[in-house]
């Protein structure tokens, strides 16, 4: 199911055979919350933008329109139109950003919806039949993502329910990829490490859930306030103590420097909703750093946001075309500047893959770190 083609160092170069194709690795998953990218960006752009898996929301999905709403229409990649894999998130991440409108409990989680106040709960048993209705390639584990500056006490307590959680997980998707009505029963299940920025706790929890013996695995609750030297070092304590014939994912992860970072550390999967909202923002990433269309320097420059790429954005249009029409509030500004963005980082990974192909990937990472520090010290 996964293969690991090349190494250089930690760093993995591999593929996951999956029912809806195979993912090239390293990749970054391009996040559709609601089943659309934000920017009115459509599942034809993603094919046209090097995109290998869209990422969706569970929460949200259960919320709008309904997960069996879902399911009745034939599952996610029928009703959003797209035939390469997908990821769900489990809905944990909500347990940690919706902090004023949930209770954590044994069996699961109470919510207070964030669009009308009606009363939810979401356990383990919950987000699989949710993630089984929508039919993803691959569902997360429901587990909480603890903030990582909670105390030792608070921490301990949270990863022990989170495995506890996971093996309840384990159970019933088991039980509904045996189904007859199951849309996809060859769906796949990843496990998520916890333990905020405590060594001893974020192994030991690597070793307990590496014991599961799941199709991957994912690094949860980093990029949630702590140090980008503090995230790295997580990453190097619990990566050797995750299966390395297994996928590893790095989740809401990160800006171009972190994601090179984490390959160097040997993690596979990506995925950060940065590009879409930076772009819808008149922020667009470079191989020199980001830039701000917004700036009055760009309103006679004609050339395009950068003359290295080629994505559909770049290859027609100008800084100052699109500085035009963010000032106009033209929705088209948000769609051209989120296309390159998402391009910019798909091709970023398909360059780090034929590096890596290459024995390259050290000389690679030089280069673009060198770029980025450039521009950040002009």
């Amino acid at each position: 199911m996964y293969k690991i083609l090349k190494t250089e160092g930690n760093a993995k170069r591999g593929q996951l055979e999956t029912v809806h194709g195979t993912i090239q690795t390293p990749v970054f998953m391009n996040v559709g919350t609601a089943a659309a990218i934000k920017g009115a960006v459509s599942t034809e752009d993603l094919n046209n933008i090097k995109c290998q898996v869209e990422l969706s929301n569970t929460y949200h999905l259960h919320l709008r329109p309904g997960d069996e709403v879902v399911k009745k229409l034939g599952g996610l990649h029928k009703f959003m139109v797209w035939d390469k894999p997908i990821l769900t998130d489990s809905g944990g991440f909500q347990v940690f950003s919706l902090t004023t409108l949930r209770k954590i409990k044994e069996e699961g989680v109470y919510f207070n919806s964030h669009i009308d106040g009606r009363k939810i709960f979401m356990g383990p048993e919950e987000s699989m039949q949710i993630q089984s209705n929508l039919a993803s390639t691959i569902a997360m584990a429901f587990d909480e993502c603890p903030p990582s500056l909670a105390d030792r006490k608070y921490i301990e307590s949270s990863v022990e329910r989170t495995t506890r959680w996971l093996e309840r997980c384990i159970k019933k998707m088991n039980e509904l990829n045996s189904l007859e009505d199951t849309i996809n029963k060859n769906q796949l299940l990843f496990g998520i490490n916890q333990g905020g920025t405590f060594k001893d706790i974020r192994i030991e929890h690597a070793k307990r859930i590496s014991e599961f013996d799941l199709p991957g695995y994912a690094i949860g609750g980093l990029a949630v306030g702590e140090t980008h030297e503090k995230m790295y070092e997580t990453i190097e304590n619990v990566v050797p103590y995750l299966p390395k014939n297994k996928p590893t994912y790095l989740m809401g992860v990160g800006t171009p420097a972190n994601i090179l970072e984490a390959v160097d550390r040997g993690v596979d999967f990506f995925d950060c909703v940065l590009p879409a909202r930076n772009g819808r923002h008149a922020n667009v990433y470079t191989n020199k750093g980001k830039l701000n269309l917004l700036n009055a320097k760009y309103e006679l420059d004609d050339t395009p946001i950068d003359n290295e790429c080629n994505c559909p954005t770049c290859r027609k249009y100008s800084k100052a075309y699109i500085r035009h029409l963010f000032k106009a509030k033209e929705m088209l500004a948000m769609r051209l500047c989120v296309i390159h963005n998402l391009y910019y980082f798909n091709n970023m990974m398909e360059e780090i893959r034929t590096s890596l192909d290459e024995g390259k990937f050290s000389e690679y990472k030089k280069m673009r770190l060198e770029g980025f520090l450039e521009n950040d010290a002009k």
